[in-house]
């Protein structure tokens, strides 16, 4: 199923210095960020034309039993890659599926994927669910084979043997029930500085993440944004 929507989507390149302690609530926003989407067409986007529209002023993605999707499929920013960056937007989903912003990741053109736009690397979910784990905000392995690579509410790292968990607590569920707005437009905030990234939702820090897996999945030079079905504003 297509998952349902984001809006203000902009990026920063480079990001500002992070300090040791992370801040509670994200940082104002920063000037010279640079807007990813129009608000009118898809222009410096690809993705299946069959699923992906501009409606209302967002990115929207949908798929019906008579229109599918042949497995995951992403819309793909085209006009840069990143290194250090901050990306703020706004999403919205329903309750019958959930999504995902690919970032640190790659774009798979070669051997057998299911359709041309398959991205490998980091995804920060997207649901519209406020049970943890299964919520917004975790960071999925898509294409590698960490699967859920650090959950909401986490400080951790990921070393030669694996995940090392600093603080588990960040968020706990009955702050995530009244942190997120079910149904409703939610906002993110994603800031990655070389293999250290946090997400932000609604202004609250809810996961801290350095990474230093000897294999990683995604280049730390260079790096693609995504969004697998939704849509952008």
């Amino acid at each position: 199923m297509i998952r349902n929507v984001l809006t203000m989507i902009a990026l920063l390149v480079p990001a500002f210095v992070l300090g040791a302690d992370a801040p509670v609530t994200a940082p104002p926003e920063a000037t010279g960020m640079k807007s990813l989407f129009n608000g009118k067409d898809l222009a410096g986007w690809d993705g299946d034309p069959r699923l992906w529209s501009v409606k209302d002023g967002v990115i929207h993605g949908e798929t019906t039993e008579a229109n599918p999707a042949k497995g995951n499929t992403f819309i793909i920013w085209k006009d840069g890659t990143t290194k250090d960056f901050e990306l703020r937007l706004s999403f919205r989903c329903n309750a019958t599926n959930n999504s995902g912003i690919q970032y640190r990741s790659k774009h798979i053109t070669d051997g057998k994927v299911g359709n041309q736009w398959v991205v490998r690397g980091y995804q920060h979910e997207l649901r519209n669910e406020t049970n943890l784990p299964n919520v917004s905000g975790f960071i999925y392995d898509e294409g590698g084979k960490r699967g859920r690579i650090c959950l909401v509410g986490e400080q951790a790292t990921w070393e030669k043997e694996g995940k090392k968990l600093i603080k588990p607590d960040l968020v706990d569920q009955e702050a995530f029930k009244k942190l997120f707005k079910l149904n409703d437009w939610n906002d993110v905030v994603i800031i990655a500085k070389g293999n250290h990234v946090q997400h932000y939702l609604n202004n609250s820090l809810i996961l801290d993440f350095t990474d230093n897996h000897p294999e990683l999945t995604f280049s730390r030079e260079t790096s693609e944004v995504s969004k697998d079905f939704g849509s952008l504003s």
